[in-house]
């Protein structure tokens, strides 16, 4: 009986989608190794590898079947994706083209050792658009942003879609939110085209632009727009929902209560960003890496107070997500700070703090970035994160955001969508 390696329910998929890997015709209580392998768009490539043994029936079924070794132990259904590294040290796996899938190669080998036979193999096609979400490009007045909408004439709850300070146009995760209902604006502030790669200022007046333009798609409810942010982008996303009208709902990830590294500016106001000395970043002698935990002045001292962000003042609902593994900056304790912040003026906040997470916590099944080159800054900088853990957290915090969004924008459950 010849060896197949079967991917359920389907070879083709989303790439949030979990998947249940199979080996038949294996001789009973064979030990076999797996391997996965993905070629990124930049020809890097990644791979992971776990050591098997099969049934009595000659089967394995990695939702039941435990890893006896290799990039992890025990029962990980989907642990040759999240555990997938680059022999090239510091590469991060992130899509740059969304119209196009990532193939990943799983392979069965024979034995533990050498892996020299190969026993059967089959391609997982994994896609960040769904089958009919539209992309198109978005260069009106001063944006700089791409517009996924779902298939079908809705309406679908309106989110825009924040990435860090290392800038550029982040489109996977929006057009991963398109594929599971949602119309997102993923929005670039720096770092991308003519926009500079460390503005001197930040205009909430461009942010603004955003949100209007999103309000007016047809496709888009009315009841009110979402905001989700990574980092720097984080903290953008309290700052709209605290000072301009119609934002809904708001989620912050590995983000703080103030203004970061670069002065907002408003109608009337400017906040100026938290006091820092980049005189305290921490570079490792071993690995070279840059970590930049502590430079910023104490938030707690009301010197810094005035680069707080008011969203006391906002009827927005919020949500909280941080690692306490993040290594690049204190997340956690930032993101503890804004909770008691609202909690004392009587809000109801959701805040998830996950042990063993980095920083960048990523839709699942992307594997852990601990440290990468930082685009805008040109260091390679530490982010942090446990692989397990992180993977754990990933899928608990996607799971999480979709929940908190259709909760407070369409007062509905998540609804079920596929490829």
């Amino acid at each position: 009986m010849a060896v197949r390696v079967i991917v359920l329910p389907s070879p083709k998929c989303l790439f949030d989608d979990p998947m249940q890997i199979r080996v038949t015709g294996l001789l009973p209580k064979e030990e076999v190794t797996l391997r996965a392998s993905l070629l990124d768009e930049s020809g890097e490539l990644f791979q992971a590898h776990a050591r098997y043994r099969a049934g009595s029936n000659g089967e394995l079924d990695l939702t039941r079947s435990p890893s006896l070794g290799g990039s992890y132990l025990g029962v990980e259904p989907m642990g040759l994706l999240w555990s997938l590294q680059s022999k090239v040290p510091y590469k991060r796996l992130a899509k740059r083209n969304v119209l196009t899938p990532y193939y990943v190669e799983l392979e069965v080998y024979e034995g533990h050792g050498d892996t020299s036979r190969l026993l059967g193999k089959c391609t997982n096609e994994r896609w960040f658009l769904g089958e009919g979400v539209k992309r198109i490009p978005v260069r009106e007045g001063r944006l700089k942003a791409t517009l996924f909408l779902p298939a079908g004439p809705g309406p679908f709850p309106g989110l825009i879609d924040l990435y860090g300070s290392g800038g550029g146009l982040v489109e996977y995760r929006a057009s991963l939110l398109a594929s599971r209902g949602f119309v997102t604006l993923a929005l670039a502030y720096m770092a991308f085209e003519d926009l500079p790669a460390m503005p001197e200022v930040l205009e909430m007046s461009y942010f603004e632009e955003a949100v209007n333009f999103l309000q007016k798609q047809q496709q888009v409810k009315d009841t009110g727009i979402g905001i989700l942010g990574l980092s720097k982008g984080a903290d953008l996303a309290l700052s709209m929902a605290t000072f301009l009208l119609g934002i809904k709902a708001v989620v912050s990830i590995s983000g703080s209560g103030f203004n970061s590294f670069i002065p907002l500016k408003g109608d009337g106001f400017t906040i100026p960003p938290h006091p820092y000395d980049l005189g305290r970043v921490k570079t490792s002698d071993e690995s070279g890496l840059v970590d930049f935990s502590d430079v910023l002045d104490d938030h707690r001292d009301p010197a810094t107070w005035d680069c707080r962000i008011p969203m006391e003042r906002s009827s927005a609902k919020f949500l909280f997500l941080s690692g306490r593994d993040d290594m690049n900056w204190k997340s956690d304790l930032y993101c503890q700070d804004v909770v008691q912040r609202l909690q004392q003026c009587g809000r109801e906040v959701e805040f998830c703090s996950y042990p063993g997470a980095g920083h960048l916590l990523e839709p699942p099944y992307l594997p852990l970035c601990q440290a990468s080159i930082h685009k805008v800054l040109g260091m390679f900088v530490h982010w942090g994160g446990q692989w397990r853990e992180h993977a754990r957290a990933q899928e608990d915090a996607w799971r999480r955001i979709q929940a908190f969004f259709w909760q407070h924008l369409m007062d509905s459950d998540i609804p079920k969508s596929k490829l």
